[in-house]
């Protein structure tokens, strides 16, 4: 395979592994709560993600690259955006069941394609810019429900649509931190831009729940046997997501990651016992058919 395509398989991965995190995530809301639950996915994946950058600069025999203060105000600025949107997506998922809760997140792509233009300047094709259209459209024809009250449907809605702003933010400012590191493979890049994420985000979290809710504190460090699970996902998820930033627009990645839509539906029905309706299914045909586009178009410009 052509190095330059290795971002689809690495966003297929990601999405599946992404997933099964969300999965674990959503039960651990239970006991930890929604802030507990987030705060897993950074304290416990921070040791996976050392160990793939140890990996990666063993194998390819790269030095760390320099860490310049473009690089620390991306990540930064990326690790907060994210934060806010994992709080966000559990919000969600404990209003509305795991498969909608993730359309609504994956209304993503869209502002992921404005942003990297506008903030990165990262070129759109016209092909691109159908697919993330058709992929969004399927998105919203299965979270759209005809008759449906505001206080049961616009309250997740607002809260899912919400969180998949800031991973859209946060998706771009992680590819722009990947792209302003001066050195080492895509790979170095990609784990060396997920430690520095995870460290801040761990870091914060810690503080502010060690001064301000202990008790959060307390419940995540008294779940880790349940808990190392979703952090390894979730660090093994963000390696491979990064990994396809290095390597291709944030737009790409993002948009070919909507087939997450369909692994959550799948989830949500062997594990919740969540099922679709006609309407649900409909919109899945059109997600499907926007990757479609996605990955014709990247042949085509290949």
């Amino acid at each position: 395979m052509d190095i330059s395509l290795l971002w689809i398989p690495a966003t297929l991965i990601a999405a599946a592994a992404q997933t099964a995190r969300n999965t674990m995530q959503h039960r651990l809301t239970e006991t930890l709560g929604t802030l507990g639950a987030a705060q897993v996915r950074f304290l416990y994946g921070l040791p996976f993600a050392l160990v793939f950058l140890a990996g990666v600069l063993a194998v390819g025999g790269d030095s760390l690259p320099h860490l310049d203060s473009r690089f620390l105000l991306y990540s930064a600025a990326a690790a907060a955006a994210q934060i806010l949107a994992t709080v966000l997506m559990l919000a969600t998922m404990q209003l509305r069941n795991f498969a909608l809760s993730t359309v609504y997140v994956k209304t993503e792509p869209v502002l992921v394609a404005i942003f990297a233009v506008v903030v990165l300047g990262d070129p759109l094709s016209l092909m691109g810019a159908c697919a993330v259209l058709v992929a969004t459209a399927g998105v919203v024809a299965m979270s759209w429900k005809p008759g449906a009250g505001a206080g049961s449907n616009w309250r997740p809605a607002l809260l899912g649509i919400a969180s998949g702003a800031f991973f859209a933010l946060s998706a771009v400012a992680f590819r722009g931190a990947i792209v302003a590191l001066d050195s080492g493979s895509f790979a170095t890049r990609a784990s060396v831009t997920l430690v520095a994420g995870l460290i801040m985000q761990t870091g914060a979290l810690v503080l502010w729940q060690a001064a301000f809710r202990r008790d959060v504190l307390r419940g995540v460090l008294a779940q880790w046997r349940s808990s190392l699970p979703a952090g390894f996902m979730g660090a093994f998820a963000s390696q491979c997501w990064y990994i396809g930033f290095a390597l291709t627009s944030a737009a790409n990645v993002r948009t070919l990651g909507l087939v997450e839509v369909l692994f959550a539906q799948f989830a949500s029905r062997r594990i919740f016992a969540q099922h679709a309706s006609r309407r649900e299914r409909g919109g899945m045909v059109l997600v499907v058919l926007g990757l479609l586009l996605l990955l014709y178009g990247t042949r085509g410009s290949s």
